[in-house]
């Protein structure tokens, strides 16, 4: 159960990291800003261990730059879907 509190606390992190590397207005709600940072996380996990970035006994540095870079690509991609999400389908139509 702490592990699954742990990975929906990392992934607001880094996807509200990623809002602010972006810059600008997203209006994506908090919980797919959420989903957006824990798919980051993963991602990058998974590019750190492709690259041969190790387990440190500090902080991982290269990979949570991995981590939160791909957040920020997910945010630049999943904004203006969201956005448009609205303008596709109208409310009351």
């Amino acid at each position: 159960m702490f592990q699954i509190v742990w990975i929906v606390l990392a992934g607001l992190v880094i996807g509200l990291l990623a809002r602010l590397i972006m810059r600008g207005r997203q209006d994506i709600p908090i919980w797919l800003t959420v989903v957006v940072g824990i798919v980051g996380a993963l991602v990058g996990n998974v590019i750190a261990s492709a690259i041969g970035v190790r387990n440190t006994s500090g902080i991982d540095w290269i990979r949570h730059i991995l981590q939160v870079g791909v957040a920020v690509a997910l945010v630049a991609l999943v904004a203006p879907l969201w956005a448009n999400r609205h303008q596709r389908h109208p409310v009351g139509r």
